[in-house]
């Protein structure tokens, strides 16, 4: 059985290119959202295996997201692998506090995304 992946991003070229790589290179099956609000609706309706969940969204960032993936009985075992391209050093202790499966930093590397994300999710 393929693993689904949700990507969750406002971005749509970084959005599409992740899901491409994903789906071609990985032989994933992946569900795309474009804002938080619809990341938690896909989440809820999809059950990925894991989601990639950008930090840096407007109306809802990804740790409002997260935190409702987390509140969530049905969803808070999902893993989540952050997406960010700021990595300040307030983050980083922010992140180990948030008990993220991972985080993967923009720009990513096309070829090694899946690689990366079996790596982080034990999917090797």
């Amino acid at each position: 059985m393929n693993k689904r992946i949700l990507v969750i991003d406002d971005e749509e070229a970084l959005r599409e290119l992740a899901a491409i790589c994903l789906e071609d290179l990985g032989g994933w099956d992946v569900t795309v959202a474009a804002s938080g609000h619809e990341g938690l609706m896909q989440a809820a309706t999809h059950t990925p295996d894991a989601i990639l969940l950008d930090v840096s969204m407007p109306d809802m960032d990804g740790f409002a997201v997260y935190e409702q993936l987390k509140a969530d009985d049905s969803l808070c075992q999902l893993p989540v692998v952050l997406l960010t391209a700021k990595v300040l050093p307030g983050d980083r202790s922010r992140f180990a506090q948030m008990d993220v499966a991972g985080v993967i930093t923009k720009p990513f590397d096309p070829t090694s995304l899946c690689a990366e994300l079996a790596a982080i999710l034990g999917w090797e």
